[in-house]
């Protein structure tokens, strides 16, 4: 199901009740761009600690922003043995303009072209985008609209807003006391907005919003004065709504945090990102209050990616490079739970994946991640007891063989292979620090070095000094082969790192002490006095 601002609000009461009954939410989001291409000391790396990662990422993730949000809410259907239904929905997003707030964001090419191969509907994304955001956002708004400091800023807006009140004007002049007009093609928060606009500048109307748009009436200042004081539609009001109708999407952000489901993504650290800068608060410099944030609105988090990786090395499953191959494996007979684990079955409006796949579309993979999960939790649950089929599978028995997952976020490049949301990281499992030292080839640069053995593996880059460079690889097969192959080499020498006798720093002090305490000892010497 595909929801862009029109179906938006009319969806919100069914959407609630759908996940207040759910056991988990599945979630994935496409991005306008996922990292500015950037070089030098600003690149993600291998060598960089989660709070690095972070910082780095955080200034892209300002820098583009959400199109479209996938969720795909399962339950168990009540009285049917390990059965679930999934209701999937696509969310169209596009920020809101409104008063104050006219956010800028890029696009990154290669993004477009990857969302375009997979047939990305870019015009509901930009005509009929749900807006949202975030409380920072809400506050400044919220506080102009009740204090009556409210203007319209964006020129667009300007222009539209001039016509309508023309158009009224002139209306105005011919029309008599009772007598009604309609604006037509005027829906969502910005028939709000027109209307505010319109009762502020002209003291004898009265606005009402139907179905077919925005019905003003011609009425006398005393019954206006009744109107807007004894009707339910009170400005007061009136102006809560203005606000709910602004926020959008972030309206229900809020329910799916109250709710405080299970929620289930694969590689889903971007998708977390952007959950807390676009509707949430903007991303704090720490990484510490980032992780509490995200802990607080979503105590139970489970990465799909985290949890395969480890079922694929016990089972023997062929390697798969994305989450679509991922569910194929887990679908086929190479999975030995295929025919006892859960059934799942799509809702009545979302049956569009039944038969259809669609990759990269949002839905469809919050579809996947949510089926991945129970087919991966019911294998995990199958070894422990042993036996097939396992007598009374249920999703909190899921929860429980899944606990080692549970916060665990996977991490494509860092210095660590994943983020624990509820409690302190865990150390490094990378393999070892190579350090390169370089005789004969003046000027080298950490491109160049990348270069020289990218046939042979592929390594992260750092410079140490100017003749030594670091190399880091995420396999330790890799590293083993280039120890091997460079062994006894003349001009490139490649050995452990070892900090206390490699670091320039450490050699540094040594130096100082050596030197110091050289000086300590001929002095000692020579100023001795004579017998």
């Amino acid at each position: 199901m595909d929801v862009g601002a029109d179906e938006f609000e009319e969806s919100l009461p069914l959407l609630q009740e759908l996940v207040q009954e759910a056991d988990f939410v599945g979630l994935d989001i496409e991005f306008t761009g996922l990292r500015s291409n950037v070089s030098g000391p600003q690149q993600i790396s291998l060598f960089d600690l989660p709070s690095e990662w972070y910082l780095k990422t955080r200034q892209s993730v300002q820098q583009f922003t959400v199109c479209q949000i996938g969720l795909s809410v399962f339950s168990a259907i009540e009285g049917e043995a390990n059965k679930y239904i999934a209701h999937s929905c696509n969310f169209f997003l596009f920020p809101t303009t409104f008063g104050i707030l006219d956010s800028e964001f890029s696009f990154q090419a290669s993004s477009v072209q990857f969302l375009n191969q997979y047939g990305f509907n870019y015009n509901k994304f930009l005509k009929n985008g749900i807006p949202y955001m975030n409380e920072e956002q809400e506050k400044k708004i919220r506080h102009d609209i009740l204090t009556g400091n409210w203007r319209v800023r964006s020129s667009l807006d300007k222009d539209q807003i001039k016509a309508v009140i023309d158009k009224v004007t002139r209306w105005l002049d011919l029309a008599k006391e009772g007598d009604w007009m309609t604006l037509p093609g005027i829906a969502g928060f910005q028939a709000f907005e027109v209307q505010l606009v319109l009762r502020q500048a002209l003291p004898d109307i009265w606005t009402v919003l139907k179905d077919e748009g925005v019905v003003v009436k011609k009425v006398s200042k005393q019954h206006r004065w009744y109107l807007q004081n004894t009707s339910c539609d009170r400005e007061s009001c009136w102006k809560e709504n203005i606000l709910l109708s602004a926020r959008g999407f972030s309206v229900f952000f809020q329910m799916l945090v109250k709710a405080q489901k299970p929620l289930v993504g694969h590689n889903m650290m971007m998708d977390l990102l952007h959950l807390h800068e676009k509707f949430f608060r903007p991303l704090p410099e720490s990484y510490d209050q980032f992780k509490q944030n995200i802990h607080s609105l979503f105590p139970v988090l489970i990465d799909t990616k985290n949890v395969t990786k480890d079922i694929w090395k016990e089972m023997n499953f062929p390697r798969v490079s994305n989450l679509s191959e991922v569910y194929e494996v887990l679908n086929s007979d190479l999975n030995p739970t295929k025919n006892s684990g859960p059934e799942i079955v799509h809702a009545s409006r979302c049956e569009k994946y039944v038969k259809t796949k669609c990759p990269h579309e949002a839905a469809y993979d919050a579809f996947l991640c949510g089926s991945v999960l129970l087919k991966v939790a019911h294998l995990l649950l199958q070894k422990i007891h042993g036996i097939d089929p396992v007598p009374e599978s249920s999703f909190p028995q899921y929860l429980d063989v899944l606990a080692p997952y549970v916060n665990q976020v996977n991490l494509i490049r860092a210095g660590v292979p994943k983020i624990n949301f509820s409690g302190p990281d865990y150390p490094s499992i990378r393999p070892p620090i190579l350090i390169l030292s370089i005789k004969r080839w003046p000027g080298v640069s950490e491109q160049q070095v990348y270069h020289k053995f990218q046939n042979l593996c592929k390594f992260d880059v750092r410079r140490l000094t100017r003749s030594q460079f670091l190399l880091l690889t995420n396999k330790f097969k890799d590293a083993r082969n280039v120890l091997k192959e460079y062994r006894g080499h003349p001009t490139l020498c490649i050995s452990l790192y070892r900090y206390w006798r490699h670091s320039p720093d450490v050699n540094c002090v040594l130096q100082v002490c050596g030197i110091v305490t050289a000086w300590a000892l001929l002095a000692f010497i020579f100023g001795r006095p004579g017998p």
